[in-house]
């Protein structure tokens, strides 16, 4: 099906920047939706930021203003930049694409999740 592979987690200090990466690879024949969710220990999944293919974004409330998600297309990866860290975003971070993909000529939709980068912020 589709594969996304993360790249970008760490430790940084509170007041810092990170920038995640996810790129998809396999039969896509169109990746619409791709986001980043985190999840906190003992905490549920959350959305962190969304893009859709058309360019429309969504942020978490917590993100707002600090967290900037973008796309190349051309590459099929999609990048978190994270600004102004917080302790409070540490997290394991998991990158989500949704789309069709192609098998023997037939359009299918998938639903793929990476493995997660782990994001550490301390005070």
């Amino acid at each position: 099906q589709v594969q996304l592979v993360e790249s970008g987690g760490g430790l940084v200090q509170a007041g810092g920047s990170l920038r995640l990466s996810c790129a998809a690879s396999g039969s896509i024949f169109s990746l619409n939706a791709m986001g980043w969710y985190r999840q906190a220990p003992g905490k549920q999944r959350e959305l962190v930021a969304a893009s859709t293919s058309g360019g429309a974004t969504n942020y978490a409330d917590s993100v707002k203003g600090r967290f900037t998600i973008s796309r190349d297309n051309a590459k099929n990866t999609v990048y978190l930049q994270m600004n102004s860290l917080k302790p409070e975003d540490t997290a394991v971070y998991y990158c989500n694409a949704r789309g069709l993909f192609n098998r023997a000529g037939v359009h299918l939709q998938f639903d793929s999740w990476g493995q997660g980068t782990q994001v550490t912020v301390s005070s």
